[in-house]
């Protein structure tokens, strides 16, 4: 929101539902409260929504830009842009994978929910392939579709990551891991969805003949926790981590394993990515078809546990030269990439003069 605020023909105002920054946001998944320790909402014009009249604030936009249509919130401001002729930017995480119609009445009145909601937006955002897939297959013509990719703030995470490279070993026998181990990482809500249970699985069929067993780490909190320390006594559970702790922990780790099911991106693969980590995902993790394709990781069958242990033999075997892969690919994949695309969706809905010569 910062750099969009920077842009020179763009004026940004951003209405919050609610605030993003609330210390007491009991976060069910974690199971605990989630204060963020960076700031949210400095150096752009935002707003909350209790503090504002949200037909007075769609009245006064030339687009009007939402992000996802879960919230009565979001239909109530797609009836006002539609009453009052502002153009809708959609921007949502949906695929096919992580969120099917499903079947039957339920399947039916989906459909035709999203259907309503598509009908009322002039253009669409895409965070990646299967979410553009999402809006194909729906009937959105592909020239209404403009790639905004899925992105963190790149060069924050690899300048703390390199920050910390020169007491990478320190920080490694801090944790009480030997300077031998390598490292696997899991970050991320230990929740049944997640799967963190088949990285033990995995590990645990593996013959490490006489070679050093990784060090296993997860990052999170949530309802598995008890169940993963039954199962892995030996592994680190650190608990969850806020975003300024987490690029010494990537640097530290020599592979991320996210093998969720129905993951509809896993922003945690560009946080690794960032830091120079290889990867490894579930062919249900929406970033596997964008980030996944070029040598940085491996991408296994969800819930396929001897899948998982090949591609983890492997990854720890060319950690080192996949991780170089990783940083140099998501340094394409970043805001101003987001910048690019948000521009081209708002030339699209001729709100401006496009100078094509």
């Amino acid at each position: 929101m910062r750099l969009i605020s920077k842009e020179p023909q763009i004026i940004l105002r951003v209405v919050f539902e609610n605030n993003p920054e609330n210390s007491d946001y009991f976060d069910p998944g974690f199971k605990r409260k989630i204060e963020w320790d960076l700031p949210l909402t400095d150096g752009y014009n935002n707003e909350y929504l209790s503090n504002t009249n949200l037909d007075n604030e769609i009245k006064n936009a030339d687009v009007l830009w939402l992000h996802g249509w879960g919230s009565s919130v979001v239909r109530k401001a797609l009836r006002i842009a539609k009453r009052e002729g502002v153009p809708v930017l959609m921007r949502g995480e949906n695929n096919d994978t992580a969120m099917p119609d499903g079947y039957g009445l339920r399947g039916l009145f989906k459909r035709w929910y999203i259907n309503w909601i598509l009908s009322h937006c002039s253009a669409f955002l895409a965070i990646g392939s299967d979410n553009k897939n999402y809006y194909l297959n729906r009937g959105i013509p592909n020239h209404q579709i403009f790639m905004t990719p899925y992105a963190i703030d790149n060069k924050q995470f690899i300048s703390n990551s390199n920050a910390f490279e020169p007491i990478r070993s320190d920080f490694k026998s801090g944790l009480g891991i030997s300077a031998e181990q390598k490292i696997i990482l899991f970050v991320g809500k230990l929740i049944p969805r997640k799967c963190p249970d088949i990285i033990i699985k995995a590990l645990d069929q593996i013959d490490w003949k006489g070679n050093v067993k990784p060090a296993l780490v997860f990052v999170g909190d949530g309802e598995m926790r008890e169940k993963l320390i039954n199962l892995a006594p030996t592994a680190f559970f650190l608990g969850f981590k806020n975003q300024s702790k987490l690029p010494a922990i990537y640097n530290v780790a020599d592979v991320l394993v996210l093998p969720s099911q129905r993951e509809p991106w896993g922003l945690v693969v560009n946080e690794a990515m960032a830091c120079g980590t290889a990867v490894i995902v579930s062919d249900e993790v929406g970033c596997a078809r964008d980030l996944l394709n070029n040598g940085c990781g491996e991408v296994f069958p969800s819930g396929d546990v001897l899948a998982l242990t090949k591609s983890i033999v492997y990854c720890l075997e060319n950690s080192e030269s996949m991780g170089k892969i990783s940083q140099q690919t998501i340094k394409e994949w970043g805001f101003s990439e987001d910048i690019i695309g948000l521009n081209e969706a708002i030339n699209y809905l001729g709100l401006r003069d496009v100078d094509n010569t």
